[in-house]
C-alpha cells in the first residue's frame, strides 16, 4: 500500500466566517470549487477574486476545494486566502516565508463587539437629555 497524500487540509477563519480547504495536487492547471461552485459564481467581484487568487500563484498545479460556513461574503473570502495559506505551508514549509509577506497567514482576530446593557450598541449611548 502506497502512503502517497491524496489533500492537504487547513482550516482558515476571519470573524465569524470559517472554511475548510482542501488542495488535491494535480497534473492540470489551477481550479477552484467552492460549495459546489466555481470561483467566478460564489464571489461575483474582481476584488474578493484578487483576495483569494493572489495568495496561491497560477503556476500551482492545484485543484482547490472549500467549505465556507458563517460570516459574509467578504470574511469567507479572507477565511478562505488563510486557510490556502495555511494548507500552502503544509505542502511546502519553506514557501512560509514568502506567504507570510503577503499577510495572508496572519489570522485577523477582529470581530464585532459585544453589546453592553444600557447602550444601543456596543458603544452608541442613547442620546442623553437633562429631564
Amino acid at each position: 500500500m502506497t502512503d502517497k497524500i491524496k489533500y492537504f487540509e487547513a482550516i482558515g477563519r476571519r470573524k465569524t466566517a470559517r472554511a475548510r480547504v482542501r488542495l488535491y495536487p494535480t497534473t492540470t492547471s489551477l481550479s477552484f470549487e467552492i460549495n459546489g461552485k466555481k470561483l467566478e459564481e460564489y464571489f461575483g467581484t474582481g476584488e474578493m477574486l484578487a483576495l483569494v487568487k493572489n495568495v496561491i500563484s497560477a503556476s500551482n498545479k492545484f485543484k482547490v476545494s472549500g467549505h465556507l460556513l458563517g460570516g459574509g461574503i467578504h470574511s469567507q473570502a479572507e477565511a478562505l486566502r488563510h486557510g490556502i495559506a495555511r494548507a500552502l505551508c503544509k505542502i511546502d514549509p519553506r514557501s512560509k516565508v514568502t506567504i507570510k509577506k503577503t499577510g495572508a497567514l496572519t489570522r485577523d482576530s477582529r470581530s464585532k463587539e459585544r453589546r453592553k446593557f444600557g447602550l444601543k450598541k456596543a458603544r452608541k449611548a442613547p442620546k442623553w437629555s437633562k429631564r
